[in-house]
């Protein structure tokens, strides 16, 4: 009995045919993801020779994310969520085509790679603001938590997964073969996800796009729990910038060498798939928003333990820590921003979420080298210190803030339209 409250609940998969369908779909996709995620970069360093052009397209294909997560979360407020979601994974496979068709020319074109990374980075966030969006509608908000936990665990299995997978493809048969399997797991997607009903978010009148977003920054700052919520978020995420450290760790201060390298890189993803699968009692929180920051709390201690550890194992646990500490307050985040926004508002806020862990991750990657140039050796400790106490500042902030009567009462006071909104 113990042992089930901590693990994850799968009986959503057995009671709701749509998320069951829409859970395979995600995972195929993620696995299609994974396994370009490793052609791209091969294809191009092979073709130029440059790190600095892998880092191009890279850069391209997060330009693109950021751009489609912010448009798809206006398009989501608009349209049919089911459309969107079809539209986006059809669309997206035809680049993984054009990316096949490029590898198997005499002389592929580096140009061509550098639009299709950005096309399937636009239309794959396009897909993923539609995805959260529909999420309340295809579970229930009462199943939030479930659903983000059983969506985080097939997250983790992917990303561990597919990128092997798309090596042994590509050492077998050659990049043509791994786009063409993308491609046709894409596909599959689509066919998957064609069980969805339609998905049509409240009407209200046709407005500009920037006044959509206008609106949606209006409603968070409205918002304050939302609003710190966000906060630590984008704590959390600036956070996770330090596996770009693992290298100088291992080598200047732990002693290592490729092997403790690939060790570190692993711990995080580990600690956090046992976030996923050890992810059971949190259905059962209260304080949701106090225990999210106590969990970030925690996850940047184990920031200050790295920077102070002198041995392997002891980083590898923190790391592993982290992961999980990571994971959870991510499912806290998740669950909270669903169940506190109303339905015409959920593809914005959710793109802004989105969008906020994107940039985060490559602002923190810029920032946190900056620290740790400027302070080789204490540079990861002071980097965790100081997260650490702003994160004590937003707790404090959180705990200060009014008792909430119930989410229901705030989503019925947050969702009325304003005036002229038809």
């Amino acid at each position: 009995m113990i042992v089930r409250r901590f693990l994850i609940d799968i009986s959503l998969l057995r009671r709701n045919p749509a998320f069951r369908n829409l859970l395979v779909a995600r995972s195929i996709s993620l696995m299609s993801l994974g396994m370009l995620a490793v052609s791209v970069p091969v294809q191009v360093y092979g073709l130029t020779g440059s790190s600095f052009q892998v880092g191009v397209v890279a850069a391209l294909d997060g330009i693109g994310m950021f751009v489609g997560l912010l448009l798809g979360g206006v398009l989501s407020d608009r349209y049919d969520r089911r459309r969107l979601i079809l539209f986006a994974r059809g669309v997206c496979g035809i680049g993984f085509v054009g990316l096949a068709l490029n590898s198997l020319m005499d002389a592929p074109s580096l140009f061509a790679i550098y639009v299709l990374a950005m096309w399937d980075g636009f239309f794959g966030a396009l897909g993923v603001s539609a995805l959260m969006a529909a999420m309340p509608f295809i579970v229930g908000r009462e199943n939030l938590m479930q659903a983000g936990a059983l969506g985080m665990l097939v997250t983790r299995f992917a990303t561990i997964v597919s990128p092997a997978v798309g090596g042994m493809v590509i050492a077998a048969g050659g990049l043509g073969w791994n786009y063409g399997l993308a491609a046709v797991g894409t596909l599959v997607t689509v066919l998957t996800l064609l069980s969805l009903p339609a998905m049509v978010p409240e009407r209200h009148a046709i407005r500009h796009p920037l006044t959509m977003m206008a609106e949606a920054f209006g409603f968070l700052f409205r918002h304050r729990r939302l609003l710190l919520v966000f906060a630590i978020g984008t704590l959390l995420t600036l956070s996770t910038s330090i596996r770009i450290l693992f290298p100088a760790i291992v080598t200047q201060t732990l002693g290592g060498g490729a092997l403790e390298i690939g060790l570190m890189y692993s711990a995080v993803p580990l600690g956090a798939t046992l976030g996923a699968v050890l992810s059971g009692w949190v259905r059962e929180l209260r304080q949701r928003e106090l225990v999210m920051s106590g969990l970030c709390a925690g996850a940047l201690a184990c920031v200050i333990l790295l920077g102070a550890s002198g041995h392997i194992v002891v980083a590898l646990a923190a790391l592993v820590i982290y992961g999980y500490t990571n994971a959870i307050a991510s499912l806290l985040q998740y669950t909270i921003i669903q169940d506190h926004t109303p339905d015409h508002f959920l593809g914005r806020i959710n793109s802004l979420w989105a969008a906020q862990d994107v940039a985060g991750d490559s602002l923190g990657a810029v920032g946190v080298g900056v620290l740790v140039a400027a302070l080789p050796k204490t540079g990861v400790i002071v980097l965790g210190t100081f997260a650490l106490a702003v994160g004590g500042l937003l707790t404090l902030a959180i705990n200060g803030l009014p008792r909430e009567g119930s989410t229901g009462e705030e989503l019925a006071g947050a969702g009325q339209p304003a005036a002229g909104e038809g």
